[in-house]
């Protein structure tokens, strides 16, 4: 059950975006959503089968139906929504999205990319209208790093090197991933108008140290 939490209309909702077939019980994104109650997951459905167009209007009617500024955060094929919602919708100045947290986007193009991702192809080459982060794997089975790193500049998002995770999922061993809560925190930080840092205090060296690892996607 997430943790109670008082919100006004300036507190970002974060709107969770799985990927191909949701994600479980085990996934980060699943445990954010039962930690925190600015965690509230997008229902895109066709989950194991999805089709990108319905995905991009379940997206922005999820966006649409907030009462208050949103951030996205978004798991492999999702990050691919965001892309496409960015390229149909066009939001302008006055959306309510402020940043996106992009995790592990796989491969959509190619011959041996399963087809159900491949529905995402091409990759939108248009620059995200809002800051945000790309985070991902050196030994991610669903895209090169070099490619991952191609993305980032194409989206013109941060990209953070988390290492050697796989595809940064409930197989990859790291619980509520607290590293990604802490790059949603900083995204939070540098957008919303009054963030709130849910970061434990005794990760902060940790943290700290880690943040050497960012670089700026060109």
């Amino acid at each position: 059950m997430a943790t109670s939490h008082r919100h006004d209309n300036k507190d970002p909702l974060i709107l969770i975006i799985p990927g191909l077939n949701d994600s479980g019980p085990r996934h980060w994104q699943t445990l954010w959503e039962r930690e925190h109650a600015d965690c509230v997951r997008v229902e895109l459905g066709m989950w194991d089968n999805p089709h990108r167009n319905t995905w991009v209007n379940k997206l922005n009617a999820a966006i649409h139906a907030s009462n208050r500024p949103v951030i996205l955060a978004a798991h492999s094929l999702g990050c691919h929504a965001v892309g496409w919602w960015n390229a149909l919708e066009r939001p302008g100045a006055d959306s309510k999205v402020l940043g996106a947290l992009l995790v592990a986007p796989p491969q959509v193009e190619g011959p041996a990319i399963d087809a159900r991702i491949a529905g995402f192809a091409p990759v939108v080459r248009q620059r995200l209208p809002f800051t945000s982060i790309l985070a991902a794997s050196q030994n991610d089975p669903y895209i090169p790093f070099g490619q991952a790193k191609k993305l980032a500049r194409i989206w013109g998002s941060r990209l953070v090197d988390v290492g050697p995770l796989g595809h940064i999922n409930a197989d990859s061993g790291i619980g509520n991933w607290p590293y990604g809560r802490y790059l949603l925190d900083r995204l939070i930080a540098a957008v919303a108008p009054r963030p709130a840092a849910l970061v434990p205090g005794r990760n902060a060296d940790h943290l700290a140290a880690r943040e050497t690892r960012l670089e700026i996607g060109r």
